[in-house]
């Protein structure tokens, strides 16, 4: 709308000192189609942001000496951008039409270039589809974004930060993770976090990461995705609902589950159908993948975290094809990219090397220990182990003479923001679960009454399900409402 360009204009010329400042984080050169309505916006944001006086005689001097003004017509076509408009109150609607027009101009030139690819590429298609993706969601984000703020405006937003933080005394500011000292120790999870945890095989990663996952979908009630590479997910699901219930999976397959197990995993399953919960377990998924997946899913439901288990077992979709270790320094180095763009925090889980087990005393890991890549060391935030002495057969501390069965420590041997510490964690193996040392009883839900009628969420249980003549107690067909099936 060349019309809305030249009303902008003289609007800036006529008030420059409160238009331009509100039309700089919305425009820039590029936002104007004709090129010579370009090249005066951009002299107009020039001249103002080096505190120069705007007006017509610097505008045609500044373009005359640079030779320029022939190419905006000359004098005369400054002086008819001057007059388009006879006074700058609707500049905030001229910038709209020239936003909304570039927009429409992005969407027909990605598009274009899009199909072009689309017929010239017929190999390597997975980059072609990260790419148009990646193009289609800047096209939509186009002109939601300000600007950079100016230092004055980051130190600012950084002192009412600290000062809610005083306020708020022993809060948690980012997302908890229901691992008390942990979130004491990180201020929980934040928007462009890359936090590994790792351990060697049977430690409980996978378990860690799922409690997490748990607090944040359950407790906290907000989303969260998870990208199973090593389970299915009716497995991860099963284990998820276990846990939450406090009931042994291993009563379910052995088929000694009681009719107080099958009233307790009800509740959770209630709990679990009803959150923000989603699961991808494409095996071998690669890290374009994982970030198209990834954007899709947080631009619908505004994910608070993102679980990857585990990294050894991702692609890097062709990059560092033939040498392990620079692909999985490209998949690392990409997770953190994610992190940042999506401005949510991912917890990935890694193996550890087998020099753990052949090392001498407590064997407890370290940060050269980590499987493949140093580059994961280097893009992390936070690198954390699991380490559970009994996994060795070490039941008791030298030092001090604590039972150390079912003990688990949390190590933080990287913190980029924070100190390094580790934290203590009951393991209950029966349940697959981690909990709080300090707070640890007898996990799971209070037992209902047998003649109890319990609804939750979108889960019905009824008691007539139950056959109260059947003394081995096991499940007869209870019904469930199956309204959101879970």
């Amino acid at each position: 709308s060349h019309a809305a360009e030249r009303g902008l204009l003289s609007s800036m010329l006529q008030d420059p000192g409160r238009v331009v400042d509100e039309v700089i984080p919305k425009l820039d050169g590029s936002s104007f189609h004709h090129p010579a309505h370009q090249t005066i916006y951009e002299l107009i944001v020039e001249l103002h942001n080096s505190g120069k006086l705007i007006d017509m005689v610097t505008i045609t001097q500044t373009l005359m000496d640079r030779h320029k003004l022939d190419e905006v017509g000359g004098a005369p076509a400054l002086i008819e951008i001057s007059d388009a408009v006879p006074t700058a109150a609707n500049y905030q609607h001229y910038a709209d039409i020239i936003r909304d027009k570039h927009i429409l101009r992005r969407v027909i030139s990605s598009c274009t270039e899009c199909i072009t690819r689309a017929y010239e590429e017929q190999e390597d298609v997975a980059p072609l589809l990260d790419d148009v993706e990646k193009r289609i969601l800047e096209v939509r984000e186009l002109g939601a974004h300000e600007q950079s703020k100016s230092t004055k405006e980051e130190v600012m937003d950084a002192i009412k930060i600290l000062d809610e933080m005083v306020k708020n005394k022993g809060g948690t500011h980012g997302t908890t993770t229901g691992l008390t000292d942990f979130d004491k120790m990180t201020d929980g999870l934040h928007g462009g976090e890359m936090v590994i945890i790792a351990a060697r095989p049977a430690m409980g990663k996978t378990s860690l990461v799922m409690n997490i996952v748990e607090h944040i979908v359950c407790d906290r009630e907000e989303p969260a995705l998870v990208f199973s590479l090593e389970m299915s997910t009716q497995q991860l699901i099963q284990r998820l609902l276990c846990a939450r219930a406090a009931i042994p999976l291993k009563r379910f397959r052995d088929g000694f589950a009681t009719k107080e197990d099958f009233r307790k995993l009800t509740r959770a399953a209630s709990q679990v159908a009803a959150s923000k919960l989603f699961i991808d377990d494409t095996p071998g998924v690669s890290i374009l993948e994982l970030r198209a997946k990834a954007r899709r899913i947080h631009n619908q439901h505004k994910l608070s975290c993102i679980a990857i288990d585990y990294l050894q077992l991702m692609t890097g979709g062709g990059e560092g094809k033939g040498n392990r270790e620079q692909e999985i320094s490209f998949i690392s180095r990409s997770i953190k990219t994610v992190a940042k763009e999506l401005d949510v925090p991912i917890i990935a889980l890694s193996q550890l090397s087998r020099s753990v087990e052949t090392r001498g005393g407590d064997k407890k890991p370290m940060l050269s220990d980590l499987r493949e890549s140093g580059a994961i060391e280097q893009d992390a935030d936070i690198v954390s182990f699991i380490y559970r002495p009994e996994y060795y057969g070490i039941t008791t501390d030298e030092e001090t003479g604590d039972n150390l069965e079912g003990i688990g420590e949390f190590i933080i041997a990287k913190h980029r923001n924070g100190s390094l510490e580790s934290v203590k964690l009951r393991f209950v193996g029966q349940y697959a679960k981690f909990e709080n040392l300090d707070s640890f009883d007898e996990p799971g839900f209070t037992a209902i009454a047998p003649n109890d009628d319990f609804e939750g969420g979108n889960v019905t249980m009824k008691s007539k399900g139950w056959d109260d003549d059947d003394s081995s107690g096991a499940f007869d067909g209870g019904e469930f409402d199956d309204e959101e099936p879970f």
